[in-house]
């Protein structure tokens, strides 16, 4: 049985082979000869295809469908390849994640003008900033501590996040 639904798929295959190798060669971006690897996977693939029971009722569609499927499969596996091996960079250049000097002093800058805003605010909004962001308390924690109510720590937090994002800005200025 297997033999036979195989024999009309090759026969199917051998009919339309011009028109495949066409439409593989366009999916595949006018590469020709990966058309032909995937036309001879193809033809592998309809050899060995199992006894699909009642027979397929279309060969010629089932036939473009599994070669669809192999040059999508072709398409992935070469976008995956091309992502870990950027190609358009040098073999003799070598990036580094670290930051350059440049932003590692601009970087040194921030801190110090975020420093100076910090030291600006009053203390309550100074301390709930900080134990919320370093210390990572709830807002029910801090105002436990500050004897201050939930939503007074919310306006503490926003008040110090504004103050300290307008320091910056300005750029320590004043």
């Amino acid at each position: 049985m297997a033999r036979n639904s195989a024999s009309v798929l090759i026969a199917s295959f051998q009919e339309n082979y011009e028109q495949l190798f066409r439409f593989l060669t366009r999916k595949l971006n006018g590469d020709c000869e990966r058309a032909a690897d995937v036309v001879q996977d193809t033809y592998i693939r309809l050899a060995d295809t199992p006894d699909p029971g009642e027979g397929i009722d279309n060969p010629r569609a089932y036939i473009y469908r599994v070669a669809g499927n192999l040059a999508i499969d072709w398409l992935r596996r070469e976008k995956r390849i091309t992502a870990n091996h950027d190609v358009s960079e040098d073999a003799d250049t070598i990036h580094d994640p670290k930051p350059g000097p440049e932003h590692i002093i601009l970087g040194r800058e921030q801190i110090l003008l975020l420093d100076k805003a910090l030291q600006k605010l009053p203390e309550k909004p100074r301390a709930a900033l900080l134990m919320f962001r370093v210390d990572g308390l709830s807002h029910s924690e801090i105002a436990q501590r500050l004897g201050v109510s939930n939503s007074m720590v919310a306006k503490y937090i926003a008040r110090a996040l504004q103050h300290c994002r307008d320091e910056l800005l300005r750029g320590g200025e004043k």
